[in-house]
């Protein structure tokens, strides 16, 4: 399993458009095969700032199964008009205890 998580800044005072774009557009991720979890958070210092964090059973689910996919334009074509840049999107392995 590979976390992948995203900040993602919205243009200001587009938060709530942002958050009402991510509802309808959650599905499209959630059900990509590969995907385990999908939860998006809002900073609260930053109200501007979210967070994407998403479960993959690999990194390769992530990119062949989405990103490669017409999966992503309807993803970013329902969020992508609200961000204040490009997300940075980097993927993270749990630390062995």
């Amino acid at each position: 399993m590979v976390l992948e998580v995203a900040l993602i800044d919205v243009l200001e005072g587009r938060e709530d458009e942002f958050a009402a774009a991510y509802r309808k557009a959650h599905e499209v991720l959630a059900t990509t095969p590969g995907c385990r979890s999908v939860r998006m958070t809002r900073g609260i210092e930053s109200a501007s700032r979210f967070v994407l964090l998403v479960e993959w059973d690999s990194v390769d689910a992530h990119l062949d199964n989405f990103r490669a996919t017409d999966r992503f334009g309807q993803w970013r074509g329902l969020i992508g008009p609200y961000f204040d840049g490009a997300p940075r999107v980097e993927h993270f392995n749990d630390v062995a205890v």
